[in-house]
């Protein structure tokens, strides 16, 4: 099997190495090329990281980005250039960027997840399941918990779980956001969804969604332990992706879910 050519951006942050790490002991994947937003003055596995151009890209067929919104978007203009597949899992996107990642899906692959774990993405899936069953008589709140390097709260799964309880109740979810509280021990249901994000030393990922009725609670939760899930989820989006045609995928297209 002829294997498949990899970027990594944002080569020296945490998800960078995992990925790395993930790609070098997998058979499918030959890193070519790494990118990073400064200079880095050492090679890692043998490449030397540069900063994000047409030249870094050229010979690579699938860039993994796990960076900031401004550097991804400088990614996708070279990649659209080049027709290059990118596999998006950075977060904290605004609505305007969000727009501008869908324009640039017309012209090449991209698969975008804030979440590669395949028991995150069942817990959005199930999270529609139940907004939609259970109906207005319940009020939903999402809890997250994040290592405390994690800078954009709440988090990308945080609102991909929202957009879960949004779809399930047929609601824009940009209008049905509530509050977003940081390191809460606790926070109230509301009849927008309420978010708390919790900030502390080294957890990988803990996310939880509440549905309450005032008589009955339904709680749906996932627990990371080890941070290679998220690449090896990446890498599994990155052959998936490698013989898609133009368009804005994501985890639930992968997984097949209906």
């Amino acid at each position: 099997m002829k294997k498949i050519k990899l970027s990594i951006s944002g080569c020296m942050g945490r998800m960078g190495q995992q990925l790395i790490k993930s790609a070098s002991k997998n058979k499918i994947f030959k890193i070519v090329s790494l990118t990073e937003n400064k200079k880095v003055n050492k090679k890692i596995f043998g490449i030397k990281p540069e900063l994000n151009s047409e030249h870094v890209f050229k010979n690579t067929n699938i860039i993994i980005d796990f960076t900031v919104p401004k550097c991804t978007l400088e990614i996708l203009k070279i990649a659209v250039k080049q027709k290059k597949k990118v596999v998006i899992g950075t977060t904290g996107f605004t609505k305007k960027e969000e727009k501008l990642i869908k324009g640039h899906s017309k012209k090449i692959p991209i698969l975008k997840a804030g979440n590669m774990s395949l028991g995150v993405n069942l817990l959005i899936y199930l999270t529609e399941i139940t907004s939609k069953s259970l109906g207005k008589s319940f009020l939903s709140k999402i809890y997250e918990v994040h290592h405390k390097h994690k800078i954009d709260y709440p988090s990308g799964t945080a609102l991909m779980l929202g957009k879960g309880i949004a779809l399930g109740k047929k609601k824009n979810f940009y209008n049905i956001i509530g509050k977003k509280y940081l390191n809460k021990k606790s926070f109230p249901y509301g009849n927008k969804i309420n978010f708390n994000s919790i900030r502390k030393g080294e957890v990988i990922g803990e996310h939880e969604v509440t549905f309450s009725s005032g008589k009955e609670i339904v709680t749906l939760n996932h627990e990371s332990f080890d941070r290679a899930l998220y690449s090896e989820g990446a890498l599994t989006a990155a052959k998936w992706l490698s013989n898609k045609k133009p368009g804005l995928y994501s985890m639930r297209d992968l997984l097949n879910f209906k």
